[in-house]
């Protein structure tokens, strides 16, 4: 399950999630570029749940009612140790990779060269307490391809949110081979922050700020916020 009940509302409001004006600026706007119905509807469902906060509560995220996206959604323990275990991993996702997921380091998932940029987009999600949403490409032992949509929100876990990750790895169309053949590697692509203000990145090489914008852990961040 990906919640354990729900948070009284009182002890949500309560929870220190940072100043007004941050979380304005944070608001999302519907219509955002994600290709996947469980990636919009894990989306919307999470934007919903949090309200005026940067992020909902583990305890706010009810099960029953993301039902049909389940298979596809999965959730990582923050722990830069350990690869960022999964906690979770929905039944699509571990069929993908032919094997069981929970406890397996979610970095090890990606090949080499994307795994410091998979640590950094974790990183930028706890910190700064904003989604993203990537393209994946992924790859199976014996050749086959596939291309995936990554995304990652954050979740406070009693305050905080270097805890617990929520996320969607979902196929843009079923794999002809999915059952025959398993991913043994993970390619990361373009990258897009869905924050308000933000704009899509070039991966897998960190971009230039210039005079619009500046970098934040490979972000171009540009300010001021989109009109709903």
């Amino acid at each position: 399950m990906l919640g354990m009940g729900r948070t009284p509302a009182a002890a949500r409001a309560s929870v220190p999630n940072g100043d007004s004006a941050r979380a304005e600026r944070n608001r999302m706007r519907q219509g955002l570029p994600m290709k996947t119905p469980p990636a919009r509807k894990l989306f919307a469902y999470w934007n919903e749940r949090r309200g005026s906060r940067l992020a909902p509560e583990r305890g706010d995220i009810e099960p029953g009612a993301i039902r049909g996206v389940l298979g596809d959604s999965f959730i990582v323990t923050f722990d830069t140790a350990a690869g960022h275990p999964f906690r979770l991993a929905g039944t699509r996702i571990c069929a993908l990779f032919g094997h069981e997921l929970k406890g397996k380091p979610f970095l090890q998932r990606w090949d080499e060269a994307s795994r410091p940029l998979i640590a950094e987009l974790v990183a930028i999600v706890a910190d700064e307490a904003i989604p993203v949403v990537a393209g994946v490409a992924a790859r199976t032992a014996e050749g086959s391809c596939a291309d995936l949509e990554l995304l990652l929100l954050p979740l406070y876990h009693r305050g905080k949110t270097h805890v617990r990750l929520l996320g969607v790895l979902a196929p843009l169309a079923v794999p002809y081979w999915l059952g025959a053949e398993r991913v043994v590697a993970l390619t990361l692509g373009a990258t897009r922050h869905l924050g308000a203000g933000v704009e899509a990145i070039a991966a897998p090489r960190l971009v230039r700020g210039d005079a619009a914008g500046r970098v934040r852990h490979g972000l171009t961040v540009y300010d001021g916020g989109l009109e709903n």
